[in-house]
């Protein structure tokens, strides 16, 4: 079996504390021992500025992630690779793990957008506009104005679609969705769940969901709990909002955006990395194999666009 996660906030939670250690330390819900030992294949790690940082700090920060990548983790695990095209996550050997950057959130961008070249060229291939609230560029799923993208965000777009970057919109509000769907050349959903059976404003809607499988992109169902169920959620409640997803058309679209680290609760028996298996476990006995292994991988995979 492999896995393709399309989110994680690994990188912010060591660079936060630097104390941790990356390959397994007990603080992270992945790490790289985890990984290594429960049939990870790639892995996308996401660059999280927070948002209380001082706009003239953003970018450094998110450079500072970008360093720890390669000097905690690429340089002294080998196994592991940093992925920046399609081609390279084909050729990635049977003992070797690929890691994709993703930008979650373009603030530390501002209105220098000559920062995606920079961003692409240290390996960043996977953009948020905007993480839950306004930018510069977008209204994000918190943002209760619900404007849509700005001029600068679709000539942030633009940039985007130079480099053939995938642009998640997972986290943008109703209207930017639907706005930058009409620019994106490349889009999917890393780590979002369905509104229909939990209305959260994080969630995607029946229409959205069609949308984006009707542009051949991939979807995420996510495991942070608050999206999944107003009460306790389980995993049978996640697998809910898979099969709703492949009740929409999505058998052949729909995949995997874990969201930890970036979580402080998880849902019993999805507690870490460790227990991908509990949840794939159920999802190849309910699934045709080609589907369930479609979901574990495939499905992400077989879709980049870089």
């Amino acid at each position: 079996m492999k896995i393709f996660d399309a989110h994680c906030d690994m990188l912010l939670k060591l660079w936060l504390n630097p104390s941790i250690d990356p390959w397994d330390g007990k603080a992270l819900h992945t790490n790289l021992k985890k990984m290594t030992d429960h049939d990870a294949k790639i892995q996308c790690l996401a660059i999280f500025i927070p948002p209380e940082l001082p706009s003239e700090k953003q970018f450094d920060a998110a450079l500072a992630q970008i360093h720890i990548l390669n000097e905690r983790i690429l340089k002294p695990y080998s196994q592991f690779q940093l992925v920046t095209s399609k081609w390279e996550a084909d050729q990635l050997k049977s003992s070797q793990i690929g890691l994709i950057l993703t930008l979650e959130g373009c603030d530390c961008i501002g209105n220098q957008l000559d920062r995606v070249q920079v961003l692409h060229q240290y390996g960043v291939r996977i953009f948020n506009l905007t993480w839950n609230f306004a930018n510069y560029f977008a209204d994000g799923a918190l943002e209760s104005r619900n404007a849509g993208i700005s001029q600068s965000g679709k000539r942030l777009i633009e940039e985007i679609n130079k480099v053939s970057g995938w642009i998640d919109v997972s986290h943008l509000g109703e209207r930017s969705f639907w706005e930058t769907i009409e620019v994106a050349d490349h889009v999917t959903a890393t780590h979002s769940n369905a509104y229909a059976l939990r209305p959260h404003p994080r969630n995607l809607r029946n229409d959205q969901v069609k949308a984006l499988i009707e542009r051949d992109a991939p979807i995420g169902i996510t495991f942070v709990p608050e999206f999944i169920s107003a009460k306790k959620p389980g995993i049978q409640m996640l697998l809910n909002h898979l099969e709703h997803f492949c009740s929409l058309g999505g058998e052949r679209h729909i995949g995997l955006g874990s969201d930890f680290d970036g979580i402080a609760e998880t849902v019993p028996g999805l507690g870490g990395y460790e227990q991908y298996s509990n949840l794939l476990n159920e999802i190849f006995k309910r699934y045709p194999e080609e589907i369930a292994r479609g979901i574990a991988y495939d499905h992400f995979a077989g879709r980049i666009p870089f």
